[in-house]
Parts: C-alpha cells; sequence; structure tokens
C-alpha cells in the first residue's frame, strides 16, 4: 500500500485546524505542532497524529523535532494555520512573535524537508477596504493596516523569500462562522439585537457595513483540495477562500430577528456621524470601570464600508466551492435555535475562541471527559473482566463485547452531561431508567452500583492524571463523586419499590387464595388468619404503614 502523505500542521486547536485535522488524519500522516498539549485541546489519540506541544516562536523548541523529521524522510506538506488576532485594534506584541516569528522559524526549518507545497493561512482582512462597488480578487494586495493586516502582509512576502526551497500557496480567509456562532463580532452583534428594549435594534450607518462569511465546515474541504491540486498551482499562488459579495449588518439583522422575534424587526439607523463619538464614550466609560465594550472606536471608520470578494478564479483553479445550504443567512435559523436552546454551551464556545472565558471547573472536567472517553470506557470493561470484576458483576460478562462497550459509554455520555449541565438529575434519571432495564434482567442491586462507582473512580483517577490545575479535589468531589452518588441513591430506590411491588402482588395472591376459601369456621380460621397476620406484619414493616386489616 502507498504511504501516506506526510504534513506538518500548526494551529490544530484552532477553529479552522480543529476542522482540518478531523478529516485530513484519514488521508495523512500528520505531525501537530502545538503551544497547548492534545488533552488540552480536546483531539482525541489517533493512529495517524503525532502530537508535539512546542512554542512556534522558539526555534530552539522546535529545531529537534525538524531535525528527526528531515532525518526519517521529511514531509511533503506544511499547513501553517497558527495566527494571532484579535479586535482591540491595538498592536499586541503576540502578532509579532506568532505571526512573524514563529511563521519565520516554520519556514526557515522546513527548508530541508523536501516540501511539495506550503500553505499559508491568511486573511481577506488582510486587504484594504476596496472603493465602492468593486471586490478583493486574488490579485488585490495585503495593504490592510489592521495590526493583524500587517503581521500577515509580512507573512506573505515572507513566503517568496523561500522559492527556491519549496513553492507555496497564500490562503485568504473570509469571515469564519459556525452554527454556534464563533465569530466575535457577529456574536456580539446577536447578542445585542436579541436582546429586549429599544437600543437592541441600533445600526451603525444604513446598515450597510459588510464582509463576506464562511461556515467553518467549508474550510476543511477547501485545505483538502489546495493540497490534491497544490502540483498544477503557481509557485506563490493566492487563493480567496470565501463567498463571492458580502453579507451587510442589515441582512443579519433582519435574518437574525426574523428567526427570534418569527418576524423581522425595522432597524434604527444612527448616522455616522453620531455613531463615532457615541463609540468613544462608551470606550471611555468601559475604560474607567475597567470593562471596555466589544465595539471600539476604530471600527467606526468602516461603517456602510463594504469587503466585498470575488473568489471566481479560485474555484476554477481547485475545483471547491462553497455549499449553499452554509450560507450565514440560511444558517441563521440555526445558530438562533442554538443560543435559545442550549445558552451555556453558546456562552462557552463564542468565549473559548475570543480566549476570555477562563472555563468554569465543571467545564474543563467535561472537556477531558469528553476528550478521555475512550480512555474510561476501555479500562472500565478491563475492570469489570478480572476475577473481582466478574464476581461482583457476574451478569456483565454475559453481554456480549459491543453490549458491553455501549453501556459503558451511555453510562459516561449521561454523566458528561451532568458535569457540563452542573445537573445532576440528568445522571439520575438515567440511573432510574438503567436500574428499572437491570431489575428486569435479573441484574441484583449491588451489582448495578458496583459498576457505577467503578465508573466514577476511573473518571476521577484520570482527571486526577491530567494535572489540569483548572479544578480541585473538591471539584471532583462536587461534579463527579457527588453525582454518581446520586445516581447509586436512585438505584437503590428503584430496586426496592421493585421489592415492594413483588412482595404486594405475593400478598395479593395469598390473600386471594385464604379469602377464597369457603371454609372460614370451626377448625381453620385461627390458622389461617394467624398465616396472613404474619405476612401483613411483613409487608407493613417493608411499607413503613400499618396496612387495613
Amino acid at each position: 500500500m502507498r504511504a501516506r502523505p506526510r504534513l506538518i500542521l500548526t494551529g490544530a486547536s484552532g477553529f479552522v485546524g480543529r476542522r482540518f485535522l478531523e478529516i485530513a488524519k484519514r488521508d495523512y500522516s500528520i505531525t501537530v505542532i502545538n503551544r497547548r498539549s492534545q488533552a488540552e485541546c480536546r483531539v482525541p489519540n489517533h493512529r495517524n497524529i503525532k502530537w508535539h506541544e512546542l512554542n512556534l516562536a522558539s526555534r530552539e523548541e522546535l529545531e529537534p523535532l525538524f531535525r528527526a523529521l528531515a532525518l526519517s524522510g521529511g514531509a511533503d506538506y506544511v499547513v501553517h494555520l497558527a495566527a494571532y488576532f484579535d479586535f482591540t485594534g491595538e498592536d499586541h506584541p503576540e502578532y509579532h512573535s506568532t505571526n512573524v516569528e514563529g511563521l519565520r522559524n516554520i519556514l526557515e526549518l522546513s527548508r530541508g524537508l523536501g516540501l511539495h507545497r506550503f500553505v499559508f493561512a491568511s486573511s481577506v482582512a488582510a486587504c484594504s477596504f476596496p472603493p465602492a462597488g468593486e471586490p478583493i480578487t486574488e490579485q488585490s494586495p495585503p495593504d490592510g493596516s489592521h495590526p493583524y493586516s500587517v503581521s500577515k502582509r509580512v507573512g506573505e512576502e515572507m513566503l517568496r523569500d523561500y522559492l527556491d526551497h519549496f513553492p507555496s500557496v497564500i490562503v485568504r480567509f473570509g469571515a469564519l462562522f459556525s452554527d454556534w456562532c464563533e465569530y466575535p463580532p457577529l456574536y456580539f452583534f446577536l447578542k445585542s439585537w436579541l436582546a429586549e428594549g429599544w437600543t437592541a435594534r441600533i445600526l451603525g450607518g444604513r446598515g450597510l457595513s459588510a464582509v463576506p462569511y464562511l461556515h467553518v465546515n467549508d474550510t476543511a474541504r477547501f485545505l483538502l483540495a489546495v493540497l490534491a491540486r497544490a502540483g498544477d498551482l503557481d509557485p506563490v499562488e493566492v487563493l480567496l477562500a470565501s463567498t463571492d459579495g458580502a453579507v451587510t449588518h442589515r441582512q443579519l439583522f433582519e435574518a437574525a430577528t426574523a428567526s427570534f422575534f418569527g418576524s423581522a424587526e425595522r432597524p434604527i439607523h444612527m448616522p455616522k456621524s453620531l455613531a463615532r463619538p457615541g463609540m468613544w464614550l462608551r470606550d471611555l466609560a468601559g475604560r474607567a470601570i475597567g470593562s471596555r465594550p466589544f465595539e471600539r472606536p476604530w471600527m467606526a471608520r468602516y461603517i456602510d464600508r463594504q469587503l466585498s470578494v470575488d473568489a471566481r478564479r479560485t474555484r476554477a483553479r481547485i475545483g471547491w466551492q462553497p455549499h449553499p445550504r452554509l450560507d450565514v443567512l440560511r444558517r441563521m435559523p440555526f445558530l438562533v435555535e442554538n443560543m435559545k436552546t442550549d445558552p451555556g454551551e453558546w456562552y462557552r464556545r463564542n468565549h473559548e475562541v475570543m480566549e476570555e472565558l477562563a472555563l468554569q471547573p465543571n467545564l474543563r472536567i467535561h472537556r477531558l471527559l469528553e476528550v478521555h472517553h475512550d480512555e474510561i470506557v476501555e479500562e472500565f470493561l478491563r475492570r469489570l473482566a478480572t476475577p473481582e470484576g466478574r464476581q461482583r458483576a457476574p451478569h456483565a460478562a454475559g453481554l456480549s463485547t459491543q453490549e458491553s462497550h455501549w453501556h459503558a459509554s451511555q453510562s459516561l455520555r449521561n454523566l458528561v452531561s451532568s458535569v457540563r449541565t452542573r445537573e445532576k438529575g440528568v445522571f439520575m434519571a438515567y440511573c432510574r431508567d438503567l436500574a428499572e432495564h437491570c431489575v428486569e434482567l435479573g441484574f441484583g442491586v449491588e451489582e448495578i452500583c458496583y459498576e457505577l462507582n467503578l465508573l466514577g473512580h476511573i473518571c476521577c483517577n484520570m482527571l486526577r492524571n491530567s494535572r489540569d490545575p483548572g479544578f480541585t479535589e473538591a471539584d471532583l468531589r462536587a461534579f463527579v463523586t457527588m453525582t454518581v452518588e446520586f445516581g447509586v441513591d436512585q438505584v437503590h430506590e428503584i430496586c426496592e419499590l421493585a421489592e415492594l411491588d413483588a412482595l404486594e402482588e405475593a400478598s395479593a395472591g395469598y390473600r386471594d387464595h385464604l379469602w377464597g376459601q369457603r371454609r372460614w369456621e370451626s377448625d381453620e380460621p385461627a390458622y389461617k388468619r394467624a398465616d396472613f397476620k404474619t405476612l401483613m406484619a411483613t409487608r407493613a414493616e417493608l411499607l413503613g404503614a400499618i396496612p387495613d386489616p
């Protein structure tokens, strides 16, 4: 069999990187370079992924890896997605250390790998807004003035210095979003527009500010298409990963309010002459109280300006086009539905993208349990197969491997859901259903409880070994151990009720048998009455009440 192409990926934990890695791991042997660990990034283990926790800005950290790669045959492709970006408008040091020095290190160390192509992630935001009515094309220069734009221009220019060593592709992405939003400007727009109060209807200018949007699910297909056509591209090719045109704030506002309220609201337009000082005053107030708003004064210069795109050449070059069903206006009902039905997850995902939210302990625990799901299930099944496990859970040994794996996965998934939502009732309800099912199959209460406690024990051990500083032993007790204890309590309750039902059925049958006799006089009544009295006393003891005679 032909060996898989070898690919080096940076930025695997990012918005695009996670999706690309999930698809590319099937066909490529991937070496990941990332600042955070694989567990922290919630990326499952896979035989085609080798993860290296390294800092791109440190050449000393990177050199041993690239030396080893060169000795083992080099690599076919580099997909460089790692980058820093924020919406403050300020020149953060990360722009230079990650976007410039990090790229320089990867380029320099890739010279001896025999690359077929170096793929560099840039952005349509690297370009200045074009004159009204004109679009950005592949020939547009990266001449934007934002610090991010400047860092991308430096990166694009840097690629040309390595033409003697390998060809490259510059991919300029549009504004990327998902069904959970995860694009900060759109997140704050929706948060404002779908709130109560007349200020929610205000749009700056005529509401014609516009950028092109691309669903993140389309980005992985785009990158795979680039790699598939890499041999047909120019030595330094610029491609636009974007839809054509641009979507205005007014269009987004109407789609969002229609999905949320049932009909589109009519916006209130604030003239640009008033919007600019208003944004400046709000930011000044935010500085004073230590909580600046998302909209900053620098954004006022883009009111009613449009970053329109014409990507026809790109589509012809690589045979790719965005899915019409993933258009941002067609996905708006899905975004709004996710925001309404699961606001906690909506909040977590969007603030995680902005790297503003230190995850709550239960969310950190939830993330690790999801990443290590398969390992936990395998350890659970291994423990059940030991002599102690077979003795304490004999019925589990009679299940097929597939059935055992399914039951373990179901228990773990319900536990994980309870941890994420902080609602123990989710796991308690599952345990009640589990107990009823197991009682029908003949499982004893101690066996069911042993398996649940074993699962909780394995989860806690895994979490302790992760050495994640974001939660404490008290958090493990609150979110995992106590959740399992509450579930075990439900199992006991269901099993006790089942015993009472069985006793009630038996006593009713015996009573009918005794009272159905025709002879209740002379020689037999004392014997039968005493027997029935004993049975009723036993029933009363279990029920905690004296039954009617």
